[in-house]
């Protein structure tokens, strides 16, 4: 066949329009059944989210488990000690779970172990001093003295664990506010970028713990109860009561109202951090007025010596010598 023929063929009106009804045929078959091959976009995607939360409802778990939300009794000498003698009967505190849940003990180990050595350390101490005064004698005073040192030694060690526990919880207080304006700052980030609360809790606490591991431990529950608890407030209002702090407690309260009200999360938190910005300025701000006040007593003690010293002691020192000529 010359090119003349194919040519002519090519061109031929019959022909031309052959070809037209026949890509038009494809593209219609092809539209019709593309979406059919390409599947729901939209159920793939909700299947992903949901698989997605499935594993970090599967995580969150074993980080409860781990973290001991799931309440351990606890066991050996200390444990056995407290059930046979009912010391937490005898020895109660309304208080003291609560200051255990801020301090970061959970289980029943560690308040075995407070209610141990609430009872053992006024009997120790008080030996202890009974033996220091009375039997060795080292202690030259009145039996009314002697008496009151053996009565504050039983005191002292009654109240130690709390002592010891309060400073435990201010420490770690003072922890979770160093780092939690920060905190609150990349939550915005996330929650802006498209995060859920939950993932935003994730990242925050994986992100956060080289500067604060208490901060991060705390939000890490938070995002397990989040997915374990049946009301998401309750995780909310456990944040506030484990740190016991305004500017989380106002943080915790308004991420309940966003999640009553359908209010927008970023903006809450970006209200909430400029807040606790504005909270740690001014904690700041306070410390720095009262360190004159504080300096006073040392600046007396330490500085005001050596001042005298060096203005009167060449003085004395002329006087000393005008006195021998």
């Amino acid at each position: 066949m010359d090119l003349n023929s194919i040519a002519s063929t090519l061109t031929d009106p019959g022909m031309l329009a052959a070809v037209f009804a026949a890509v038009a045929c494809f593209a219609t078959i092809l539209t019709v059944a593309l979406p059919a091959f390409q599947g729901d976009k939209l159920e793939t995607r909700l299947k992903s989210v949901t698989n997605r939360r499935e594993q970090l409802r599967r995580q969150s778990r074993a980080a409860l488990n781990q973290k001991g939300l799931k309440q351990s009794e606890g066991s050996g000498f200390m444990k056995d000690t407290v059930d046979k003698l009912d010391l937490q009967k005898a020895l109660e505190d309304p208080n003291v779970k609560k200051k255990m849940i801020q301090a970061g003990l959970r289980g029943g180990g560690p308040l075995a172990t407070f209610y141990f050595f609430r009872f053992s350390l006024p009997i120790l101490f008080g030996v202890a001093a009974f033996v220091y005064v009375f039997v060795l004698k080292l202690m030259d005073a009145q039996i009314q003295m002697k008496i009151g040192v053996v009565i504050f030694a039983l005191a002292a060690g009654f109240y130690a664990p709390n002592i010891y526990l309060s400073n435990l919880i201010k420490k770690r207080q003072s922890s979770i506010m160093r780092a939690f304006p920060d905190a609150l700052d990349m939550m915005l980030i996330c929650v802006e970028a498209g995060m859920s609360i939950e993932m935003a809790f994730d990242r925050v606490g994986g992100e956060i713990g080289q500067v604060s591991t208490e901060l991060a431990e705390e939000l890490k529950l938070t995002n397990a109860e989040l997915s374990y608890l049946s009301e998401r407030r309750t995780a909310y209002d456990n944040l506030a009561t484990r740190t016991d702090h305004p500017g989380v407690k106002a943080v915790c309260m308004a991420l309940s109202q966003a999640e009553k009200y359908g209010t927008p999360l970023g903006t809450s938190l970006r209200v909430m951090a400029k807040e606790n910005r504005e909270l740690r300025i001014a904690d700041a701000e306070k410390k720095a007025a009262a360190l004159p006040a504080k300096l006073t007593v040392p600046m007396i003690v330490f500085f005001l010596p050596v001042l005298f010293l060096v203005i009167l002691g060449p003085a004395y020192i002329k006087f000393q010598e005008m006195q021998g000529n």
